[in-house]
């Protein structure tokens, strides 16, 4: 009951994404999961100490700091929200403190290798799966929208006569993003040829299965993955590096970091500037293969 309630207050009230409501049911399930079987406590009787035990353990199973850290904010919330709804007098997870990450330069793909890989007739063809495969890559890579963003896009929220696109972002705040006139003619040729496909539904979401369902999570990451071998040696590749990739590649254009924030649809500044880094690693790379006393 009252997982089931926190869920409710993170949907309706705190308006998060049906992805991120999935992570934080995913984290207590395994919370609870640990402290019933481990600890035979239930999740009113946790003190600092269980959730250090907790810690602990993760860190026994060889679990990233990332991911001990993002479970650590989830039980952070909880505990939080049980405090505000007066089920406890003290929220445990006061004084425990998350374990230090090591900062990571975002992973990305250079520009010119995007467009070698998305300019070559070698890799895509005229079928409706590879016109959908180009399309998803495209559309990531030339707008930097979220995965969650991209599986929510609508037919209808692309406007081909402003060259824009609405995304939904997180807590659903809307953001419009300008797409160039080679994307726009790839949305419609895209559009045309799914009706063609005369799948059985009159599903309005844009990236579509090849059987006409909506594309779902790990179809997309297969379909970057499966394209990025071509063009990248990173060891990482997913949705989220073509995000980083088009922050990238417009930094290095000269873009203003305030309008690549706005963008990406990041709430605050600091989240963009870690994309600078970047481009202070390649003006030294430049520095040094160009500059005689380098």
């Amino acid at each position: 009951m009252l997982l089931k309630s926190f869920i409710t207050y993170l949907t309706h009230e705190k308006r998060y994404s049906q992805h991120t409501i999935t992570s934080y049911q995913t984290d207590l399930d395994q919370f609870v999961e640990y402290i019933n079987i481990t600890l035979e406590l239930s999740l009113l009787e946790i003190k600092h100490t269980h959730i250090r035990s907790y810690m602990v353990d993760l860190m026994e199973h060889k679990t990233s700091e990332n991911t001990i850290n993002r479970k650590i904010s989830t039980l952070r919330s909880f505990y939080k929200f049980l405090l505000r709804e007066g089920k406890i007098d003290q929220n445990p997870t006061v004084l425990i403190k998350a374990p230090k990450i090591p900062k990571r330069l975002p992973v990305f793909v250079d520009s010119q290798k995007m467009d070698q890989l998305l300019d070559s007739e070698q890799y895509f063809n005229e079928s409706f799966p590879s016109v959908r495969d180009h399309l998803v890559i495209e559309l990531l890579f030339g707008t930097g929208m979220r995965l969650t963003e991209l599986l929510q896009l609508k037919d209808t929220d692309i406007d081909v006569y402003s060259g824009t696109i609405k995304v939904l972002g997180k807590r659903n705040k809307e953001r419009i993003i300008p797409i160039n006139k080679q994307l726009i003619n790839q949305v419609n040729t895209y559009i045309e040829l799914k009706k063609l496909q005369k799948f059985n539904n009159n599903l309005l979401i844009l990236i579509v299965t090849n059987t006409g369902a909506a594309a779902y999570p790990k179809l997309i990451y297969r379909i970057v993955t499966s394209y990025l071998n071509h063009v990248s040696t990173n060891e990482k590749k997913s949705p989220h590096v073509l995000r980083h990739s088009y922050a990238t590649s417009l930094l290095n254009a000269g873009a203003d970091l305030n309008a690549i924030k706005e963008l990406l649809g990041h709430a605050s500044l600091a989240a963009t500037q870690v994309y600078t880094h970047n481009s202070i690693e390649r003006l030294k790379t430049i520095y040094k293969q160009a500059h005689p006393k380098a």
